[in-house]
């Protein structure tokens, strides 16, 4: 499974996936709304994250009336690990080395 590159807009969708409770799974524009960012940029995000095997999507199957059926996105269990894994090593690269003290 390949990494992904951690962009600000790939990290706000990993994000909100990881928010998502498994009994309500996100769907495309609920992405696009809770990470603020358009769909010509979060599809293409869930693209990538799919074809890495990070990402699973499935159509809505209840009834649906005066809208079309919702695309839920899900992390699998593997893509969930490394998301979390990844984003722990960012914010570790990103916040760690100013923690250790030194002289100001």
């Amino acid at each position: 499974m390949a990494n992904i590159r951690l962009t600000k807009p790939t990290i706000a969708v990993l994000q909100t996936l990881l928010s998502a409770p498994s009994e309500a799974p996100a769907w495309g524009l609920s992405i696009c709304r809770d990470a603020d960012l358009g769909p010509g940029t979060v599809y293409p995000i869930l693209d990538r994250l799919a074809e890495r095997g990070w990402v699973t999507s499935f159509d809505e199957t209840g009834p649906h009336p005066g809208r079309p059926a919702r695309r839920f996105y899900e992390l699998t269990g593997t893509g969930r690990q490394y998301a979390v894994s990844a984003l722990e090593a960012r914010k570790v690269r990103r916040f760690g080395l100013g923690l250790s003290g030194g002289a100001a």
